[in-house]
């Protein structure tokens, strides 16, 4: 073996990317372990890697005393000298061990040592390495499929796809290349693992680095990417250099750049866009391809109302709601979309319920300007401070209704006590105006149901005297249709002429002769 000792260790570390250094002191302390084993835990033992000559040295010292007291770590001085006449007392005496006599058993226990140690220091490179590299992308080969995750041979470490790591619909042989983004490196008992994904954002954006020089200069930024994987995709993008475009840029001639991200994406749908901090521009550009009427964007509480056509109704919104949902990520505003027609509705809703609140607000006034002693600056202040009508003054106290700036207590006594009146009359009022009402209802109920009873005469009057109606009444039925052998016999006796109903002479069906 140690002929051989520094290639083996220069093989070693370049296959397992591991430095010469960590291999040697790996198999220093295998030698260590294993010449104490057989010579002693007590013993003071020293190995060495001499690299040029490709041997493994060990030694054993012991201190040069006049009486020995332990012989693991003392020498008696007489017999030192007996290697050494120059020795003297207190001084180091190394004996050098016989590697190659360290038994199976040592020899065993040594390789266990270095291909642990070598293991470790294969999995601190892999972590450090791979921990460097996460956020970027990796290519490798689909070697298995394990507890519905796929395990990546990328060539110093295996990489881990895991079921939402991947393009749904996605579909891997074993042997089959794949490219992904690194997310992660997670230690396990075996080797390191790295955490691969082709569904994150950043992904899309490392593949845009690839295919696009621009992109991956810096001169184009990618501002934000949001996407569903294996649907669509939306990203915003902006331009350092006014002479180029960063849309046409990552789009590339006749779409051959963003064509090539598609086709790695499995068809992804990407929509570019060039990005603007004005709002309602982002807004419009993120709803593409849709045309959009009119926008309202309210920045405290990070929405928008969109307004389109009929037409472009299904078009802004997208299948199950993807381009408008992608849309709000894109532009961090909660997008709502209606079309005009409903937006047209909402309007007049609006306007209505205005009416039907000014109309409240008027006859309250006009209720409590009717009190005895309030005028209209008092009414009004009054129905500010919470009281919408005469009978919730009725039922305050005087203590409440004295809040009202310029109301005092003694006046507040004063507008309840009247208030109290005002509502019996008003009660009274109301009473009134509903039978009213109640009798216009039945009236009115009673002309339309007499209109009615005239109109469905009038209609079987018309029926009576339409002749079309009354001959299809008159139609025989199969027993009154005279027979083919009845109407030869009328062609034979002139019968061609069509009877008189109403002539009686005509003779019957039984008196015809054949």
């Amino acid at each position: 073996m140690e002929p051989n000792l520094i290639q083996i260790i220069n093989i070693l570390g370049k296959e397992k990317n591991i430095p010469k250094e960590t291999i040697v002191d790996a198999i220093q302390t295998a030698i260590t372990t294993a010449a104490k084993k057989k010579y002693g835990e007590d013993e003071d033992i020293e190995v060495e890697v001499n690299m040029q000559k490709g041997e493994i040295e060990a030694y054993r010292f012991r201190e040069v005393v006049e009486e020995v007291e332990d012989e693991h770590r003392q020498i008696a001085l007489a017999e030192a000298q007996e290697y050494d006449e120059t020795i003297e007392v207190g001084d180091d005496f190394a004996v050098r061990l016989p590697v190659e006599e360290l038994g199976r058993i040592a020899a065993q226990t040594a390789k266990q040592i270095i291909v642990q140690r070598v293991r470790e220091a294969e999995r601190e490179v892999i972590l450090e390495e791979y921990g460097n590299r996460i956020g970027e992308t990796v290519n490798g080969i689909v070697m298995r499929m394990e507890r519905g995750a796929l395990v990546v041979d990328l060539g110093k470490a295996e990489g881990i796809l895991a079921h939402g790591g991947r393009i749904p619909g996605e579909r891997y042989n074993r042997g089959d290349r794949i490219r992904a983004l690194i997310k992660g490196v997670q230690d396990s008992s075996k080797t390191p693992q790295v955490i691969l994904s082709r569904t994150d954002p950043e992904y899309l954006v490392k593949l845009f680095a690839v295919e696009v020089p621009e992109v991956y200069e810096g001169i184009v930024k990618i501002i934000k990417v949001v996407r569903e994987p294996g649907q669509r995709a939306k990203i915003s993008v902006v331009s350092n250099d006014s002479n180029v475009d960063p849309v046409g840029a990552c789009v590339g001639i006749k779409g051959t750049r963003v064509q090539a991200v598609v086709q790695e994406l499995r068809g992804e749908k990407i929509d570019i866009i060039e990005y603007t901090d004005v709002t309602r521009d982002m807004i419009e550009k993120a709803l593409s391809p849709a045309a959009i009427s009119r926008i309202a964007v309210n920045e405290e509480d990070k929405s928008a109302l969109v307004v389109v056509e009929e037409s472009q109704l299904s078009l802004a919104i997208g299948r199950r709601g993807q381009n408008v949902r992608l849309a709000s990520q894109l532009t961090d505003h909660q997008i709502n979309i209606m079309s005009e027609t409903e937006y047209q509705q909402a309007l007049l809703e609006q306007q209505e319920e205005a009416e039907a609140e000014r109309a409240a607000h008027a006859r309250a006034l006009e209720e409590i300007t009717r009190l005895e002693g309030v005028g209209e600056k008092t009414a009004r202040a009054i129905y500010e401070g919470g009281f919408a009508s005469v009978a919730e003054i009725a039922g305050t106290t005087p203590e409440e209704l004295a809040t009202v700036p310029g109301v005092g207590e003694k006046t507040a006594e004063k507008i309840i006590q009247n208030a109290g009146k005002l509502a019996k009359i008003l009660e009274e009022e109301a009473a009134i105006r509903a039978e009213e009402e109640a009798k216009e209802a039945a009236a009115r109920a009673e002309q339309e149901a007499e209109e009615a009873a005239v109109q469905t005469e009038e209609e079987a009057e018309d029926m009576e005297g339409d002749p079309e109606s009354v001959q299809e009444e008159e139609i025989p039925s199969e027993e009154q249709v005279p027979s083919e052998e009845d109407a030869s016999t009328d062609e034979e006796t002139g019968g061609g002429e069509e009877a008189d109903p109403e002539d009686t002479s005509a003779p019957k069906d039984e008196e015809v002769v054949s």
